[in-house]
């Protein structure tokens, strides 16, 4: 950590989340949830306090449909059918005593349907944008697929850059580096990059888990700085809006009544 003190600062508001950064498995600009924070619930649980929609997109044969069935059903079919169009899918965790629900869109990869799932991408609040590290190819294609997120999405959407099979023999079949995707990372001011493996389950749970995460965040965040004119009793008080990084407060001023001459 380049600066200690600010770790010992945060650590004290923070308490017990993980501030352990391992190179090897991922890198983020959010701190990192630790697995005795969250708990994620059955598939069928039916309450939840906040949802968000979720889209994974990315060259077909990633592993986009492994990685999401591995997460939400905990089962891997080595032998996957292409996705045509789309499969939806739902994500439960609670997290400080808030459920939270992920609205997961596993969209198909293939080029002939990509006009078709563009419309999918409107109201999303996270992307996961996955390529495999044994092909180059879906690696290249990454930039196509980050100009259709920033196309067709909300300005403010999070991305996360996630590299599949991760539990290949990396010497031999190893296409593109966890350098390369780093650097991908870094320059497109991406959210999160991690390395996955859909098989094992390597840092599957952890996608989701830090997905939601961020999203309650940002939501409490925004929650915290803005007051509706709805809160607004006198009638000597305008709303004055004004932008705050990535989100918008409205800050109260009082009316300056004009005195009136004799």
């Amino acid at each position: 950590i380049p600066n200690p003190h600010l770790f010992f600062f945060f650590y004290k508001i923070y308490g017990n989340i993980d501030f352990k950064i391992n190179y090897k498995n991922y890198k983020y600009l959010y701190i990192m949830i630790n697995e005795d924070d969250y708990k994620v619930l059955p598939e069928d649980y039916q309450q939840y306090d906040l949802s968000f929609k979720i889209i994974v997109i990315g060259d077909s044969g990633v592993g986009k449909s492994c990685i999401t069935t591995k997460a939400t059903k905990n089962i891997f079919e080595g032998c996957y059918n292409a996705t045509i169009g789309f499969e939806f899918h739902t994500f439960k965790i609670n997290i400080k005593d808030k459920v939270i629900r992920l609205q997961i869109w596993d969209t198909c990869g293939q080029e002939i349907y990509r006009s078709l799932i563009r419309g999918f991408y409107t109201n999303s609040s996270l992307a996961i944008l996955v390529y495999s590290i044994d092909s180059m190819q879906s690696f290249k294609n990454l930039e196509s697929w980050l100009n259709d997120i920033k196309t067709n999405s909300n300005p403010d959407v999070k991305i996360f850059l996630i590299g599949n099979k991760n539990d290949l023999d990396l010497e031999n079949k190893r296409e593109v580096s966890f350098e390369q995707g780093e650097q991908f990372y870094k320059e497109h001011d991406l959210n999160l990059f991690m390395e996955s493996s859909a098989k094992s389950g390597f840092n599957i749970e952890k996608i989701f888990a830090q997905a939601a995460y961020i999203l309650y965040e940002e939501n409490e965040k925004i929650n915290k700085n803005i007051v509706y004119k709805s809160d607004i009793q006198s009638e000597n008080v305008i709303l004055s809006r004004k932008k705050t990084d990535d989100y918008y407060t409205e800050t109260p001023l009082v009316n300056k009544k004009k005195k009136k001459c004799c």
